[in-house]
């Protein structure tokens, strides 16, 4: 599909009520998926998994049953997003189904531990894949340098950040499938043989608490939904976009661990931030391992492009609704809402001189889950409502009933086995709803429930 394509005239009725022109097509929107995805997390996550789910087999399930939650997830987005075609993502589904307050509740969230914590634990682990490919700088230096080169260029010309996204998703897909290829036959598939078995293992709370480690690296299944206003045709882009991205990162995530848990030993990996590194110098050596840090160095920065380019959209969208804070709905000539881009990357910097990278996983997982959870039971409302719905998800109701699951087993979960991260969770809402309060709690501006011919019939599955 071509990157840029002509409106229909209800997409041109958007443009007329303000809205940004719908210039994406399936290859970005796809890529912003892919991007915002592989990032930090899988090559971090496993070496800290390793406390909560000492098992390398019920590492890799761990890691199986996060993608299954983000593709249930990724068809319950793809619903909602169709019938409600504007940026924002849960933003706008949560503010028009179930109360404003906690849709602003949730930008709010989106603004703290969607996007700037992060786009902060990007950064910082870019600092240190660099340091470890032999680059004498301090971590945060150049992970701040990345983070502010990126908001120029996002907040400058939308066009630009697109093209910039589909280049390096494309390559870092290449990069990690040639990993996977080359480093499985060298590997020592009797690493797998440790530990406790699968049946010891997934009843624990240590799973679940698991599952909030593995859902930070599973962050960003649904970025499609958050420029859903600038999408082409959204009611067929935005399911293939969220649904097709999911499912690829969920085969390379699955694939790249278990090449993780056979190329070194499980002690070795056990604590270790750099899996990735500890793994590739197991397996090619210790020039292997610089080589490997320099390429996930290169891959981390599209994933600090996707968070740049979908984040502010969701601040762009409050913006439009809350007249306090219009100055966020504000955009460069060709670019993109530039206070929204700035306000993240100022978070973030913060962040990253101020947190440490393991405080930031848990408190993102823990926290994210539970509006993860909040959107996808919009779908519910949505049915019941009787609102034209351009895409239905196939196996209704399936998919959100398992994803509500797995969101509540690892909340209560999380609450009980990491106290200090659901109290920090908790805190971040509470000052959200003072937010709310000092922002006016102005009601959401009318928008129409969808914008595209509703006497067409729903499409279904991926098309």
């Amino acid at each position: 599909m071509r990157e840029v394509e002509q409106a229909s005239d209800p997409e041109a009725k958007d443009s007329e009520a303000g809205e940004p022109p719908r210039q994406l097509g399936f290859l970005t929107a796809f890529s912003l998926v892919v991007a915002s995805m592989v990032g930090t997390g899988v090559f971090t996550t496993t070496g800290l998994l390793t406390k909560d789910v000492p098992s390398p087999t019920g590492i890799l399930l761990c890691w199986t049953v996060g993608g299954l939650a983000a593709l249930c997830g990724a068809f319950a987005y793809a619903e909602l997003g169709a019938a409600f075609p504007h940026s924002g993502g849960e933003y706008q589904f949560l503010a028009r189904l179930m109360h404003p307050a906690v849709g602003f509740l949730s930008a709010f969230v989106s603004l703290i531990v969607g996007f700037a914590a992060p786009l902060a634990a990007i950064a910082l682990a870019f600092g240190q894949y660099l340091t470890a490919m032999g680059v004498p700088v301090d971590p945060r230096l150049s992970g701040g340098a990345l983070v502010v080169g990126l908001s120029v260029l996002n907040a400058w010309r939308v066009s630009a950040g697109a093209k910039f996204q589909n280049v390096f998703t494309l390559g870092k897909l290449l990069v990690i499938a040639a990993f996977v290829l080359f480093g499985l036959p060298r590997g020592t598939w009797a690493n797998l043989d440790v530990g406790p078995g699968l049946a010891a293992v997934v009843p624990t709370p240590g799973f679940a608490v698991g599952l909030l480690w593995v859902s930070f690296a599973y962050t960003g299944w649904n970025a499609a939904a958050y420029v859903a206003g600038e999408v082409a045709e959204p009611a067929k882009v935005l399911p293939r976009a969220l649904v097709l991205g999911t499912l690829v990162v969920t085969a390379l995530y699955v694939a790249l661990n278990l090449v993780f848990l056979v190329g070194a030993p499980f002690d070795a990996l056990a604590g270790q931030v750099a899996v990735g590194t500890v793994a590739a110098k197991h397996l090619f050596g210790a020039a292997g391992g610089q080589v490997l840090s320099g390429i996930i160095a290169l891959g981390l920065v599209s994933t600090v492009g996707a968070v740049l380019v979908t984040g502010p959209r969701i601040y762009e969208a409050v913006g439009k609704d809350v007249p306090r804070l219009a100055f966020l709905a504000r955009r460069s000539p060709q670019g993109g809402p530039v206070y929204g881009v700035a306000l993240q990357a100022a978070l973030a910097l913060v962040m990253m001189l101020t947190a440490s990278f393991d405080q930031l996983l848990i408190y993102i997982g823990f926290t994210l889950s539970i509006f993860g959870a909040l959107a996808v039971a919009c779908v519910f409302i949505l049915r019941r409502r009787g609102i034209a719905m351009p895409y239905r998800m196939p196996a209704f109701p399936l998919p959100p009933l398992v994803f509500l699951a797995l969101m509540l087993w690892m909340i209560v979960s999380g609450i009980v086995e990491r106290p200090v991260a659901a109290a920090f969770g908790a805190g971040t809402l509470v000052l959200g709803l003072v937010a709310y309060a000092l922002a006016g709690g102005a009601p959401v501006v009318a928008r129409p429930a969808e914008v595209i011919d509703a006497t067409k019939p729903p499409a279904g599955g991926l098309d």
